[in-house]
């Protein structure tokens, strides 16, 4: 009986081995013992200490040694899950202050056009160098928009709203672009909202 329970600690603790090893990515040369050698250094030891000692007490020492190389060894796996946890968060919190700090200038020239006294078109004037300055930001961070108005339709970049009847455009063009779509880089991050002319004389035809 405490021979096939020594025998399954074995194979938890091997198991326990490749998860603390896939979790860490620990170095082949610096990981650990081979469960069957350590075992094999304990039991010569256990012998030379105990001279005469029983299988049973033998025996009974392993699995005691096992059971606590395990609760050592799922406490190193828990602590590397949460400092892996921690920097996953701390790097987020980076890349995210990151991004904001660009955005700043921006709000604060926002907050400058709401407490303007201007007119209308000086407002107007004030919003679109706002906005230049929000494309200048994405452009340095790789985000561009979705080429759209009169290109021809692709559902990959580009969502439909509806169609209109166009005798003057290519049919399956787009007519209208509702919602500018962005990419950064190659991936899209949303589609273009976009109305489709629909020439019937060119369909005819």
């Amino acid at each position: 009986m405490l021979k096939e329970e020594i025998e399954e600690l074995r194979a938890k603790e091997s198991r326990q081995s490749a998860e603390i090893e896939a979790e860490l990515k620990i170095d082949p040369a610096t990981e650990l013992p081979p469960p069957d050698e350590t075992l094999a250094e304990a039991d010569a030891a256990g012998q030379a200490a105990a001279g005469g000692s029983t299988e049973f007490e033998r025996l009974k020492a392993e699995r005691d040694q096992l059971l606590d190389r395990l609760a050592r060894m799922q406490a190193e796996f828990e602590n590397a899950r949460k400092r892996a946890e921690r920097e996953k968060v701390d790097f987020r919190d980076h890349v995210t202050g990151s991004v904001v700090e660009q955005f700043l200038p921006v709000l604060d020239n926002f907050e400058l056009a709401l407490k303007s006294a201007g007119s209308a078109e000086q407002l107007r004037s004030g919003v679109s160098l706002i906005v230049k300055q929000m494309e200048e930001i994405l452009e340095k961070m790789q985000v561009r928009a979705v080429a759209a108005m009169g290109e021809v339709f692709d559902p990959r970049v580009h969502e439909a709203l509806g169609t209109v009847e166009r005798d003057d455009m290519p049919d399956q063009h787009v007519e209208e672009e509702i919602r500018r779509g962005y990419k950064i880089r190659e991936r899209l991050l949303r589609p273009a909202l976009v109305r489709v002319a629909h020439n019937s004389k060119q369909v005819n035809e």
